[in-house]
């Protein structure tokens, strides 16, 4: 995205929020609810891959994703959806500390550091696809601004645990079909 169609973006977002006050539609409030709710799922079950984490690398890519990512889209989904009136998910987890040091879980009884990364992967794929189809069926400027933006920070955050995996030989390796 060039500098000027980011002014222009910005300058569209402005004018809509001053002039442009219609509620949001069904679907649109169905999304953002549906985003609440799946991220503070999301939250829970990345706290407990955190902890069962070893790599030092791959826990900062769960604690970022956990912060800057998951938490940050919960936030900006709870904001829009209560300025049109709509009711906040009831649903909560419990808040899990991150544990920076190994908690002496048994091997048998804990994921390994490739089993999380695929994991977070497959959860990060389907956040993805959610926040696409979310975007799709969105009218508000505001609200497919704030999916695009996290859907572009998502695939930064993707590249980079892609990047990892490749490198501690996390990946599975696929054999070519033969003919």
């Amino acid at each position: 995205m060039s500098i000027v169609d980011k002014v222009n973006s910005e300058t569209r977002l402005v004018f809509n929020q001053f002039f442009d006050k219609e509620p949001l539609n069904y679907l649109e409030a169905a999304g953002l609810y549906g985003v609440i709710a799946q991220g503070r799922y999301n939250i829970a079950a990345l706290e407990v891959m955190y902890n069962h984490a070893q790599d030092s690398n791959l826990k900062e890519l769960i604690k970022e994703a956990i912060d800057r990512h998951t938490k940050t889209i919960i936030g900006q989904s709870e904001h829009l959806l209560q300025d049109s009136g709509g009711h906040l998910p009831s649903l909560s987890f419990k808040q899990r500390t991150l544990h920076k040091t190994d908690l002496n879980i048994p091997d048998d009884g804990r994921l390994s550091d490739g089993e999380i990364a695929i994991t977070i992967g497959n959860m990060a794929k389907a956040a993805q696809v959610a926040l696409l189809t979310a975007l799709h069926q969105s009218y508000q400027l505001e609200v497919a601004l704030m999916y695009r933006k996290m859907l572009d920070a998502g695939l930064d955050w993707d590249y980079r645990l892609l990047q990892l995996m490749l490198n501690r030989n996390w990946l599975p390796h696929l054999h070519k079909i033969e003919h």
